[in-house]
C-alpha cells in the first residue's frame, strides 16, 4: 500500500510531534521501573518505534538514540526488570481516559508474523494472513477498541500452537528455552480471545458491542461466556453455522444461516452503510431475523444477514445478542467496526514497527509489543488532542475474510419460510415447514 492512499495512518507523524505525549508515556512508565537508567532506555525505545527509521530493531533503534551499542536498548526486552501485564494495564487505563465512550466496541482479531526457524516462541507452520497462505509464521490474538473519538489496540496474546505442548516436536526443554511459564498450556484462539474481553470488561472499559470474524464468532462457548454477562455481540460466523430457533420467531429446531438467508424475500433486504471507506460510504445489503428470545429479559438471539449490492451470492452472517429494540442501523455500524482493526494493524505495522521485533522469547514478544501499542497509542490519542477526525478505513470495500462462504449453495425454496410483520429493526420472522421440523427432529 503507498503511503499517499492511507487516509487512516497519517504516517508522516512522528516522535517530534507528540512530544508532550512521549514525556506522558515516560511518566506513565516511570513506576514499572527499578532503575532510572532502564526507564531511560525504555523511554528512547519508545522514540524510536515512533521514528522514522527503517526497521525497527535493536540497532537501528540505538542508532538513532545516539548509543554506540545496541545492548541498553536490547535489554528492554531481556534483561531488566518490569512487568509488560502492568504496562498493558496502564496502557489500556490511559486509552479508556481519552478514547473511552459508552457507545465503544470491542475488536477481536489476529495478525501473524512470519519467521524463519523453529525457536522463535509460538513459531509454526499455520495460516499466514499476512502471507495469505499457509507459512512458518507467528500468531498474535488482539483486542482493538474502537469509539466515535479513534481506535486503537489495548491488549495482545501470543498464540502457542499445540505442537508446542505435545510430542515429537514438542516438549518441555523447547518450552523453556523459549522462556514459556510452565503454568501456561495450549489455549485456543477463542480461548484468549475470550481472556482478553473479559479482562477489559472487568476492568471498566466501556463498551456496548463485541465483534469479530468467524474463528471467535463459531466458538459457542466464548459467544456464552459473553451472554452470560449481558454482553451485546455482533460475531460473524460461517454459512453452516445452526443456531437454535425459538417461538415466536419460530418452532423449535436448528437450521443454518446459509438456508435462512437463501429464503429471505426481496422485501426484507435494507441498504445501509456500515461505515466510511477510502470512497465513501460502505454500502451493502442488509437483513436482520431473530431467532429466538433471550434468558435476559427484553434481549434476543438474532441472525444478521451481508450481501454485497452487485454479487447477490456473496453474503457474510452474523449471530447477533442485543437488546430487542436496537436499531437495525446500530447494529449494522457494529459489524462495521469489525474492520477498523484491520486499519490498527497497517499501522501498527507500517509506523511502529510492531512486525519489526528479533526476539525468540515469551518475554521479549510482549514486551516489544506492549512498547509498540504505547507508541501506537500516542499517535491515535496525539491526533484526537489535535482535532483530527477518527482513524477511517482505507479499504473501498470490507475485507471478504469475514465472509462467510455460502456460494454456490442452493439453500431452501421460499416456500420453506414465510414472513411476518417487521419487527423494532426492521427483522423477519421465520418459519420452518412442517416438513422440515420432521426431517430435523428424525
Amino acid at each position: 500500500m503507498e503511503r499517499d492512499e492511507c487516509r487512516c495512518g497519517r504516517e508522516g507523524v512522528v516522535a517530534e510531534r507528540v512530544p508532550t505525549l512521549i514525556d506522558h508515556v515516560g511518566t506513565l512508565l516511570r513506576p514499572r521501573f527499578r532503575r532510572a537508567e532502564a526507564h531511560r532506555h525504555a523511554v528512547d525505545y519508545l522514540r524510536g518505534l515512533l521514528a522514522e527509521v527503517e526497521r525497527k530493531n535493536g540497532w537501528q533503534l540505538a542508532e538513532y538514540a545516539g548509543y554506540r551499542h545496541p545492548r541498553g536498548i536490547q535489554r528492554v526486552l531481556d534483561r531488566y526488570a518490569w512487568d509488560a501485564e502492568a504496562v498493558r494495564d496502564d496502557l489500556r487505563r490511559w486509552i479508556v481516559r481519552e478514547l473511552g465512550d459508552p457507545a465503544g466496541v470491542l475488536v477481536i482479531d489476529e495478525t501473524s508474523f512470519p519467521k524463519q526457524g523453529r525457536h522463535s516462541v509460538g513459531v509454526a507452520r499455520q495460516y499466514c494472513g499476512t502471507l495469505g497462505k499457509v507459512a512458518n509464521c507467528q500468531v498474535g490474538v488482539f483486542l482493538g477498541y474502537a469509539s466515535p473519538r479513534g481506535h486503537m489496540l489495548i491488549d495482545r496474546a501470543l498464540f502457542v500452537p499445540q505442537e508446542w505442548f505435545t510430542r515429537p516436536r514438542g516438549h518441555p526443554d523447547r518450552c523453556r528455552k523459549a522462556g514459556i511459564p510452565p503454568s501456561v498450556g495450549f489455549r485456543t484462539k477463542p480461548q484468549l480471545a475470550l481472556e482478553l474481553i473479559e479482562r477489559a470488561l472487568d476492568d471498566g472499559v466501556p463498551a456496548r458491542w463485541v465483534v469479530g470474524d468467524e474463528v471467535y464468532g463459531s466458538d459457542g462457548k466464548l459467544r456464552r461466556a459473553l451472554e452470560e454477562r449481558g454482553q451485546a455481540y455482533v460475531l460473524a460466523v460461517r454459512g453452516n453455522e445452526k443456531p437454535t430457533t425459538w417461538p415466536p420467531y419460530g418452532p423449535p429446531g436448528q437450521i443454518s444461516v446459509a438456508e435462512v438467508a437463501a429464503a429471505i424475500p426481496a422485501d426484507a433486504w435494507q441498504r445501509l452503510s456500515c461505515g466510511e471507506g477510502a470512497q465513501g460510504p460502505r454500502l451493502d445489503d442488509w437483513a436482520y431475523l431473530p431467532l429466538r428470545p433471550a434468558l435476559r429479559d427484553g434481549w434476543v438471539h438474532a441472525l444478521l444477514v451481508r450481501r454485497h449490492p452487485l454479487r447477490p451470492d456473496d453474503l457474510a452472517f452474523y449471530l447477533v445478542y442485543a437488546p430487542v429494540a436496537t436499531p437495525l442501523a446500530e447494529i449494522v455500524q457494529a459489524a462495521g467496526a469489525r474492520w477498523t482493526i484491520d486499519d490498527t494493524f497497517k499501522l501498527a505495522k507500517g509506523q511502529v514497527g510492531l512486525d519489526h521485533y528479533e526476539v525468540r522469547s515469551w518475554h521479549g514478544w510482549y514486551r516489544h509489543v506492549t512498547l509498540a501499542l504505547l507508541a501506537l497509542a500516542a499517535l491515535a490519542i496525539g491526533a484526537a488532542k489535535r482535532g483530527e477526525p477518527p482513524v477511517l478505513s482505507t479499504s473501498p470495500s470490507p475485507s471478504r475474510k469475514s465472509v462467510g462462504s455460502s456460494s454456490g449453495f442452493s439453500g431452501w425454496r421460499r416456500e420453506h419460510l414465510t414472513t411476518s410483520s417487521p419487527g423494532p429493526a426492521g427483522a423477519v420472522t421465520i418459519r420452518k415447514s412442517p416438513r422440515r421440523l420432521i426431517v430435523d427432529a428424525a
